[in-house]
């Protein structure tokens, strides 16, 4: 292959060719993503996310956003898997038809166990096809850091301790078996929940609707998690 010492390789290779490989990897490599998500929903709690990505669209030389749909087990699951699609779009088919609730495999049964998500209205549907849903602590608390980050904001303050003892109980609890986090989470995590939640209910009272930019965001933040922990 005639190439230069100092020029890489791949610039003496046309991009379509170059593209050409990487798709024909894709389709050999298909069987072994197949597997991998049957083996996903055999699991009851999976973690589902969707990224934004730039796509080129053939033939104006434009991108437009795309997205990589991300399913993966949880952190204490002995089985460490996660599959990645690509789509043109966010829409909730995607995740309804990964779950088997829609498309070619909608005859199969499809999915029911609890899915962790961001919240995204994506994922609506399938909350409505028998799937549970779990609201992400992480994003909840996002929220309420970037409130007091960006605003200096007292509802954002004083929102991020809560998370901080549900954090640190997880951190403690991490090694343990599944029946002593679950017994540690309703003896512990449960009532800063239950207090999160009550001063959740009384900040909505004091943030009034359409407020104007830190107001405006205490509102999405406390309604984000009000939402998610009842």
């Amino acid at each position: 292959m005639p190439c230069s010492n100092s020029t890489p390789w791949t610039r003496s290779i046309a991009r379509s060719t170059l593209a050409q490989w990487v798709g024909e990897c894709g389709a050999q490599l298909q069987p072994l993503v197949d597997a991998l998500t049957n083996e996903l929903l055999r699991h009851g709690v999976l973690h589902a996310d969707e990224t934004p990505v730039g796509m080129l669209k053939p033939g104006n030389k434009k991108t437009h956003k795309a997205y990589i749909w991300t399913y993966c087990t949880t952190s204490f699951n002995a089985t460490r898997a996660v599959v990645f699609n690509f789509a043109e779009t966010r829409g909730g088919e995607n995740v309804r038809g990964f779950l088997r609730q829609d498309g070619e495999h909608a005859r199969e049964k499809s999915w029911t166990g609890t899915l962790v998500t961001d919240g995204f209205c994506g994922y609506k549907a399938s909350f409505e096809r028998g799937v549970t849903e779990a609201g992400c602590v992480a994003h909840a608390r996002r929220k309420f850091h970037e409130l007091w980050a960006n605003h200096a904001s007292k509802v954002g303050q004083q929102a991020l301790p809560y998370f901080q003892v549900l954090f640190r109980i997880e951190e403690d609890i991490a090694a343990a078996t599944a029946q002593e986090r679950r017994r540690v989470r309703q003896r512990k995590s449960q009532r800063v929940a239950s207090a999160l939640h009550k001063w959740l209910l009384a900040q909505r009272q004091l943030v009034p609707d359409g407020s104007a930019t830190a107001k405006g965001d205490a509102e999405q933040a406390v309604d984000f998690s009000e939402a998610r922990s009842r």
